[in-house]
């Protein structure tokens, strides 16, 4: 394969002449959790002490704190590795597979569990930030591939993450990268905020308008409590066994809704259909998930024509006119009301699940029909507002993975 001007062939492919090919065995160190702490043990394990990180706590470069369990010094003392230091990157080397963490200059004391390994750069020559780039990076997702032997649980050792393989530009081209690259996700950790913030002052909403403690402007009257089948039938059209085996529809399956947005479908003949393709959709209809409904995968369905299917993971509620508004059952389905009812119903549950018959029981308060619409207009401009801000941080990030794949392959050069 002919290789342009500037640029040599190597076994990570085509890279500008001035840069190396090296292995993280040769470039870095690598610390492993000290398996000699008995966890949950209650002799090294305490409420307070030094932090003790598991897999659990890394991801996306980043190392999170909350819910983590600590370690008692005198156990701290007597481990013989797997203490971090600043500028360590712990990387996961079973279970969440190739997550990771940089240990910032805040952290402090720590020690990491045996799941995890301390990656240390052995010279200036290599800058962590560059390294936890490539980490992000899908040449390391390759590599996490070919060397974690393809089981139904992969893992790797540390001698597996020696053999990684990767470009290494110049120090100076290093730095610049990492700077390109940090923008980017300074950008995206300010989307994030905003997003957050966003959420909680709709939570905030939600708990004023939906009810009855803030009313909006021109509304007045008394409330009435009522369950949701007063108000509305569930699952009013299913497929039967005697369905045309040739129909055709878009169905809608579990995987398919995410926190309140509709994410994918598939077309399908009846006849090939999944088995659970069986509840009839149209515009205004709710959906929802009576598996997991701690998640909240829930949707107001809201496309018009054609023929849509829904698994019967979901519970379909159809309002009654001049009597429910769907915007407004469904934004309950978000809020604290129904949802502390329905914990209450899968508290202990080893598998979170609830029935048709639960979704039927679940009480909300009702006032006039134009109150709804309006409390639901309301939610629902917010939560377009939401959407565009997702929307904005996924183009971002797809921007990140695009810049990283010409940056980290020397592609596109900022030097």
């Amino acid at each position: 394969m002919e290789v342009k001007l500037g640029y040599k062939q190597t076994e990570v492919g085509a890279i500008p002449a001035d840069w190396q090919v090296s292995t993280l065995g040769e470039t870095c160190v690598f610390e492993n959790g000290d398996r000699g702490i008995n966890y949950p043990s209650p002799a090294s394990f305490a409420r307070t002490g030094v932090p003790f990180v598991n897999a659990g706590h890394v991801g996306e470069g980043h190392i999170n704190r909350n819910d983590m369990d600590y370690i008692t010094r005198q156990a701290y003392d007597r481990l013989g590795a797997g203490k971090i230091d600043t500028g360590d990157i712990l990387f996961c080397l079973r279970g969440s597979l190739g997550k990771f963490g940089v240990v910032d200059p805040d952290f402090g004391e720590g020690a990491i569990a045996s799941s995890l390994v301390i990656v240390r750069p052995r010279s200036s020559s290599l800058r962590v930030d560059y390294l936890s780039y490539y980490f992000s990076s899908s040449p390391c997702a390759r590599m996490i591939g070919k060397w974690s032997g393809g089981a139904a649980q992969p893992n790797l050792g540390a001698q597996d993450l020696a053999r990684f393989v990767f470009p290494a530009p110049p120090l100076l081209e290093q730095r610049a990268i990492a700077t390109a690259l940090s923008d980017v996700d300074a950008l995206l950790g300010g989307l994030d905020r905003l997003i957050a913030k966003k959420r909680d002052l709709k939570q905030a909403a939600m708990q004023q308008l939906l009810t009855g403690q803030t009313r909006l402007p021109r509304f007045e009257g008394e409330w009435e409590v009522k369950r949701i089948d007063e108000i509305a039938d569930t699952d009013p059209e299913n497929l039967s066994v005697t369905t045309n085996p040739s129909y055709q529809f878009n169905y809608i399956s579990l995987e398919d809704v995410d926190y309140g947005y509709l994410v994918g479908c598939s077309e399908q003949v009846f006849v090939q259909a999944p088995s659970r393709a069986r509840r009839r959709v149209q515009a205004d209809d709710v959906l929802v998930a009576t598996v997991r409904p701690n998640l909240k995968s829930h949707l107001r369905f809201s496309v018009q024509g054609g023929e849509w299917v829904c698994s019967t993971g979901f519970c379909v509620i159809r309002c009654r006119k001049e009597v429910s508004d769907p915007g407004y059952v469904f934004q309950h389905f978000f809020a604290d009301l129904v949802n502390n009812q329905i914990e209450s119903l899968i508290a202990g549950s080893n598998y979170p699940a609830i029935n048709n018959a639960d979704i039927r029981a679940l009480s909300i308060p009702i006032p006039a029909i134009d109150e709804q619409t309006a409390i639901a207009t309301v939610l629902s401009d917010m939560d377009v507002e939401m959407e565009a801000l997702l929307k904005r941080r996924h183009k971002t990030r797809d921007l990140k993975q695009a810049m990283m794949q010409e940056l980290l392959t020397g592609r596109t050069r900022l030097l």
